[in-house]
């Protein structure tokens, strides 16, 4: 009966804590899409690669653990990239989405290529949003127009560009960054845009290796897989493609395609069936001359961007795009 009575004590006591501050969130050891975990998957097929190092050089400036949105006690942040230096010259921003299955995943895994893309002139975030197990979608596209919109409404600060922030992510990710970036100015996806004057709009969109097309027949035959119970994206929409198929359509970024869709880049590894769909939604890109371009580093394995030599590669297409859809002139010291 004591310890009965202490351990109502205590947790009374965590009641009373969480109440008066915001909620510090334990990690979930089922976590565990690390670039640590995919190398060990990898290394025997892959003798080669070495895990892109998260190191920061003298050159970038590193912030960590910035709040750009809050629901109730929940802060959500992201770690922050900036080139040194003492130009007062506004440049682009980026913002990068991890995957995980919409399930797991960690802003760290896109550190490398944010420093990277900092030391080619651009700021760059990496953010964490609200995976599967806390928030249904469409919660994570919310938390991704939250990120944009904080960037932009702190572009003053950091010296960005609000023009031209582009959003990228890489599997899960990229479908996420794919979404947030057509669905500009829908209200679905975007509860804050009837009440915030600054826009969720992305000036480009950097799909790496993720879906456009959940109702596909080849998405649905990884996706909606009836051994896996619940299938990734079974457990991101609270059911399968029967239960929700309003979802499983209004998540898929190829049936937003309209005249203002931003410029896309498609970069994707030589194991096809997780960029499915993109072909079919250039074919809605073309008529309406939507810029467009599909990168697929061959001989790669699914995540390749977090690891060397394949993340090298990565950045420089990335920023060759990014460089011609922002009309960037290298000659006028972007870096």
């Amino acid at each position: 009966m004591i310890i009965f009575l202490r351990l109502i004590s205590i947790a009374l006591l965590v009641v009373q804590i969480a109440g008066c501050q915001t909620i510090t969130r334990i990690e979930n050891p089922a976590n565990t899409y690390t670039a640590e975990n995919t190398y060990r998957k990898l290394i025997g097929d892959y003798p080669f690669i070495t895990i892109a190092s998260v190191s920061v050089p003298a050159t970038v400036k590193e912030m960590k653990n910035i709040t750009y949105v809050r629901y109730g006690n929940r802060a959500l942040q992201l770690d922050l990239y900036l080139p040194k230096t003492n130009s007062k010259q506004l440049r682009p921003g980026i913002i990068f989405v991890h995957g995980g299955g919409w399930a797991s995943g960690y802003r760290t895994n896109f550190t490398p290529f944010a420093v990277a893309m900092a030391e080619h002139g651009y700021v760059a975030a990496t953010m964490s949003y609200r995976l599967s197990g806390e928030a249904l979608y469409p919660a994570a596209i919310y938390d991704a127009k939250a990120a944009i919109r904080w960037l932009r409404s702190s572009a003053k600060k950091y010296g960005v560009d609000p023009e031209l922030i582009a959003i990228a992510g890489g599997s899960a990710g990229g479908q996420i960054a794919s979404l947030t970036g057509v669905t500009a100015g829908i209200e679905k996806f975007d509860p804050q845009v009837k009440t915030s004057t600054i826009s969720s709009a992305v000036q480009a969109i950097i799909n790496i290796d993720g879906l456009s097309d959940f109702t596909s027949a080849a998405a649905r035959l990884h996706e909606d897989d009836p051994r896996k119970n619940p299938s990734a994206a079974g457990a991101w929409f609270g059911g399968r493609y029967a239960e929700k198929t309003a979802h499983w359509h209004e998540a898929s970024p190829i049936f937003y395609v309209n005249k203002n869709t931003p410029p896309i880049l498609f970069l994707i590894s030589a194991q096809e069936r997780f960029s499915v769909g993109h072909k079919e939604m250039i074919e809605k890109m073309k008529p309406l001359a939507i810029p467009y371009q599909v990168s697929q580093l061959s001989g790669t394995p699914h995540s390749f961007w977090l690891f060397d030599p394949w993340l090298t590669s990565a950045v420089d297409i990335v920023v060759t795009f990014l460089d011609q859809q922002f009309k960037i002139n290298r000659s006028d010291s972007v870096r």
